[in-house]
């Protein structure tokens, strides 16, 4: 300590708390609620981020429980030899598996109730390869889909709105019609319940069914797949690992990532966790005020003190590093309380909130209401980086007028009336 340079220690004697008089103590007092406050900032940021990105990371995954990774498709609009293109595709490193399918909408109708689905057919053998659909089938199983039979797999909020369940019969309408002596009419068929699937994404559980992929060519008289979907290692990699096959693959085969499929989705994501961040970040910058007039108050109190140091020879510039010192140790103190309190809770968010819950008798996130009914949390590093920099940059900032301040005190002016 007697080694550190004559500002620094000047500078962390005033930030220590002062007993001499009750005006010293009332600045202390506010130095530490300036610090609680940039604490309070900071800890309430990292929760809610790492929160944010819990949910995004729940719904994603849920979503890719049936969304494939990446998907091949044919310019043409049909894949007519997927054999060949998974072959070329599993040449990549990153691809884990292939499997064709074939995505078309159509109508679902079951004793006068009408819903719009989206049919996907499948191969129940090569679809646990992209997919982890077979291990959200709550009743029946995937292998129950044989061609020929014309079985069809309903999401659990489907099969409950169209009053049906395993062995009852439905009808599919196909968008196009067929002419028929009497007209154009729809073209229809019956299916059978073999199975109820819950990806626990309420739009798949409510509007998606599977079939057998040789069944629904022939339903919507297509003579090919719709196209391949593909697995890879890292789901975050898909954008990456789709470009190189865009340029590994012929022309008309077109490669699109889970990322392209739900732009609209995360694009709001993104935004609403900017937005977040802006408005918690107030927090921090309404500690970081309190911070200025701490000091502002503190260069009133030592006016005496600032002008003893300037006659004694100390530059304008060593006053300013004084006070940026001081203000600059409260915004360091209060930004690491915040890190490691906001570290620990993000970290213990799923014995806190439920501790909470059984001390105030109340469930935050309802399972009757909510598809989600625990505070899922998932740190980023680069978060706790950018929050803990945007707080210390705060603080610096707000120490830049105080210290200027107390840089142009005369010391005869100060002196005079002591």
């Amino acid at each position: 300590m007697k080694n550190l340079p004559f500002e620094w220690l000047v500078g962390l004697r005033y930030t220590r708390a002062g007993r001499r008089s009750s005006r010293n103590s009332f600045i202390s007092f506010i130095s530490l609620i300036s610090m609680a406050g940039i604490a309070l900032g900071v800890a309430a940021l990292i929760v809610v981020l790492s929160v944010m990105n819990g949910f995004q990371k729940e719904v994603r995954d849920r979503m890719l429980s049936v969304l494939p990774h990446i998907e091949v498709l044919d310019a043409s609009g049909a894949l007519a030899d997927w054999k060949a293109t998974a072959l070329e595709v599993e040449k990549n490193k990153a691809v884990l598996g292939t499997a064709p399918y074939v995505d078309a909408q159509a109508m679902i109708i079951n004793d006068g109730v009408m819903r719009g689905v989206m049919l996907r057919g499948i191969l129940p053998e090569q679809e646990p390869k992209v997919s982890v659909v077979a291990s959200k089938v709550k009743a029946g199983k995937l292998s129950d889909l044989r061609e020929g039979e014309f079985n069809i797999i309903l999401g659990i909020e489907l099969a409950r709105a169209m009053h049906v369940s395993i062995g009852d019969k439905v009808t599919l309408a196909a968008p196009e019609s067929q002419l028929t002596p009497a007209g154009m009419v729809p073209r229809l068929k019956g299916f059978t319940v073999v199975a109820v699937f819950e990806a626990g994404h309420y739009e798949f559980d409510s509007g998606m069914a599977f079939i057998h992929i040789a069944d629904a060519q022939r339903f919507f008289r297509q003579p090919a797949p719709s196209g391949l979907r593909l697995r890879i290692q890292d789901m975050l990699k898909a954008p990456q690992v789709a470009y190189e096959l865009r340029n590994s693959l012929p022309e008309n085969l077109l490669p699109r990532d889970w990322s392209q499929q739900n732009s609209n989705y995360f694009a709001a994501v993104k935004t609403e966790k900017t937005m977040m961040f802006i408005i918690l970040t107030l927090i921090i910058a309404v500690a970081a005020f309190n911070l200025v007039s701490t000091l502002v108050m503190t260069v009133t109190e030592k006016q005496a003190d600032i002008a003893i140091l300037r006659t004694l020879g100390a530059s304008p510039w060593s006053i300013m590093k004084i006070f940026m010192i001081q203000g600059a140790l409260v915004g360091l103190l209060g930004t690491a309380l915040g890190v490691g309190s906001g570290i620990l809770i993000a970290l213990n968010i799923d014995v806190i909130v439920p501790f909470i819950e059984r001390i105030l008798g109340i469930q935050f996130l309802a399972k009757e209401v909510y598809v989600i009914s625990s505070l899922p949390s998932d740190l980023h590093w680069s978060d706790v980086w950018t929050i803990g920099g945007v707080a210390i940059v705060l603080a610096f900032f707000a120490t830049i007028y105080p210290s200027w301040r107390a840089a142009r005190v005369k010391p005869a002016e100060a002196l005079r009336y002591e």
